[in-house]
């Protein structure tokens, strides 16, 4: 039998680790917020082309242009019940994936990783991106989304710009080694 003293020991000791644990659970499902906007077919994509910029870049190209096709096609199509929520999800979405993207093309831009094959497509890909963003009229359902995205267009329309110049100048500074057939090796 536990003393008086030791009994609240005890208690306090379990009442420590509840929190603990509830607090690494509130890290743990935050995180996991971010990764809601994209599918698990989607982040395995991610994971297959971890090692292929040019191809992690066009993957999310796609995604982003998966988000802004129902954008569209929940603005154009007949009006149904929830669509604006549904809107506000989409533009979540897109949100978090230019997030990730942006994120991406920071590190390869660091790292002098050669993505000059996928700045232009992305650079297309934007203001695609940009028209099909502003097309839902106003509604206060999603508003604050669609701001904080377009915002996120302009910083990857400025990256990408920015990109393509110094991808330029680096690469003709410092070309990649070629076989001895003249083709470029693949990064170690």
């Amino acid at each position: 039998m536990l003393s008086m003293g030791q009994e609240k020991v005890r208690r306090l000791a379990a009442s420590l680790l509840a929190v603990v644990l509830l607090s690494g659970l509130g890290v743990k499902m935050t995180a996991q917020g971010h990764t809601d906007a994209l599918s698990d077919a989607e982040i395995e994509q991610l994971r297959d082309t971890n090692r292929e910029p040019n191809n992690r870049l066009l993957a999310f190209v796609k995604f982003l242009d998966e988000r802004t096709t129902r954008i569209h096609d929940l603005t154009v199509k007949p009006r149904r019940p929830g669509r604006e929520d549904d809107i506000h999800e989409a533009m979540e979405q897109f949100l978090s994936i230019a997030d990730d993207l942006s994120d991406n093309l920071d590190d390869y831009d660091v790292r002098h990783l050669d993505v000059r094959k996928s700045l232009p497509k992305l650079q297309k890909a934007i203001d695609k991106w940009e028209e099909t963003l502003r097309l839902p009229p106003d509604d206060g359902t999603y508003n604050v989304s669609r701001k904080l995205a377009l915002e996120s267009i302009r910083d990857l329309r400025e990256d990408t710009t920015r990109m393509i110049d110094s991808q330029k100048a680096w690469f003709l500074a410092h070309p990649p080694p070629k076989d001895t057939e003249g083709k470029p090796l693949p990064p170690s």
